[in-house]
């Protein structure tokens, strides 16, 4: 069972999911389609996972919260879990490239690959594919909008020299 609820951010409203095991998606909220697949969805805003996500997203946008701690429960392969964990790695108010994380997987010519892993990235934000830039540090595609992507990468980098 996967449980859901909305959650108010400075970026607009998100659905935030989790099953008993962890939680399994963050999704910005227009133009999304949450309910895929068969699992059957929920609503329990007061389900343990998802009250923790949404107090630790309110430390981040707050500027009290660079690292999250929660249990992760996402679906994907192999690779993109590999992907995924890489990202989990990437320091706050830090970024990094597409290629750079397919070297660091040892495939440096899975640039690609390592795109892709990243567009299908479950939680946003929690995993932060928004510290993934271009080689050229350019901003590229993110699911949310490069809009949010900007504000994302600027609110890290402000909290950090404040501190």
């Amino acid at each position: 069972m996967t449980y859901y609820t909305e959650y108010s951010s400075p970026l607009g409203k998100l659905l935030l999911a989790a099953t008993d095991a962890g939680l399994c998606g963050v999704y910005f909220q227009e133009g999304h389609k949450y309910f895929k697949g068969t699992q059957a969805w929920q609503p329990a805003g007061a389900h343990h996972h998802l009250q923790e996500t949404a107090r630790q997203l309110d430390e981040y946008f707050a500027g009290r919260r660079a690292v999250f701690e929660l249990p992760l429960d996402m679906s994907g392969t192999a690779f993109q879990k590999s992907v995924w964990q890489e990202l989990v790695q990437l320091p706050y108010g830090d970024s990094t490239s597409y290629r750079t994380i397919a070297q660091r997987l040892g495939n440096p010519k899975a640039v690609r690959a390592v795109g892709s892993a990243i567009g299908r990235n479950p939680v946003c934000i929690i995993v932060p594919c928004h510290r993934v830039l271009g080689t050229s540090g350019s901003l590229a595609g993110y699911a949310g909008g490069l809009e949010r992507k900007r504000y994302l990468l600027a609110h890290e980098r402000n909290c950090t020299s404040g501190t």
